[in-house]
């Protein structure tokens, strides 16, 4: 989960408001075939020993395989990764897309002391293997109406992928500057692929802010205003046990556990939280 942003200034909240109503190991990058119609490069890719045995022990919870498939991925595209913080998914695009394909990764930028030591740690992990992330692109994430820095691919890109992020914009007031970014980073028809923890229809913005959970209907809205079409939705990253409503928000629960050791048995017993996995098209 990445890191929260500053909270909004009040006129931007309100805005909003109205609307609702560990390191890889050094071996070559494989040869990767230009197409791969049954995943089977993706899966060798997922199961791969360049993935930490961290990250792959929640792959139970978070489903690469199933979800990168269901956001179209393809080992010729021109990929953008939002905020990939520690390097989860970096892991599995940089070496499928390396030999055929482009992965970029934008970072947090601003000069506050978390976003240079994130970006001083993911340059790092890149470093350590060039045999497999010596291809990636490392720009950083649009800000204050900005775009993209050092992120501009020729023609636009095929795919915007974004995992766990929508909380933090929300309550930063970004996250409508943040998906205009996004359409006019892709090209037309590129499909923005979001993945993020599900709220309540209905859950008010203070809520949002609070428990880092977001309603669906929100997420299609704000999406469509920027020029999005909602072309799928899956139920891949669901979680039945979830009910949303914990002390810490999605907090509480694994992998962040906030609460420490009280009822940690029991949002163990939960798991990760309930998410939405939603592909939208730029129109």
């Amino acid at each position: 989960m990445n890191a929260t942003h500053t909270p909004a200034a009040p006129g931007r909240r309100r805005l909003l408001a109205a609307a609702l109503l560990a390191p890889a190991c050094a071996i070559a990058a494989p040869a990767r075939s230009a197409s791969d119609p049954d995943g089977a490069a993706l899966r060798a890719v997922i199961d791969g020993p360049q993935r930490s045995a961290a990250n792959r022990a929640r792959d139970g919870a978070r489903h690469p395989f199933e979800t990168l498939r269901f956001f179209g991925l393809k080992p010729t595209q021109t990929v953008i990764e939002i905020a990939p913080g520690g390097g989860w998914y970096t892991e599995i695009l940089a070496p499928y897309l390396h030999d055929h394909g482009r992965y970029y990764a934008a970072v947090e930028g601003g000069d506050s002391a978390e976003a240079v030591s994130n970006r001083a740690h993911f340059k790092d992990k890149l470093r350590r293997d060039p045999s497999i992330y010596g291809r990636v692109v490392t720009g950083t994430m649009p800000a204050a109406g900005r775009g993209f820095g050092g992120i501009a691919p020729a023609g636009g890109a095929d795919l915007v992928l974004t995992f766990r992020n929508l909380h933090n914009w929300i309550e930063a007031g970004d996250l409508d500057d943040m998906l205009r970014a996004f359409h006019a980073v892709l090209k037309p028809g590129g499909v923005l692929g979001v993945e993020e923890h599900r709220a309540r229809p209905g859950t008010s913005l203070a809520r949002i802010i609070q428990s880092g959970y977001v309603p669906q209907d929100f997420v299609v809205e704000r999406a469509g205003a920027a020029g999005f079409k909602l072309d799928g939705s899956s139920e891949v990253n669901a979680n039945p046990k979830d009910d949303t409503d914990h002390p810490n928000g999605v907090w509480s629960l694994p992998p962040t556990l906030r609460g420490g050791d009280k009822d940690r048995a029991a949002f163990l017993a939960i798991g990760e939280s309930d998410r939405m996995t939603l592909r939208f098209v730029r129109m």
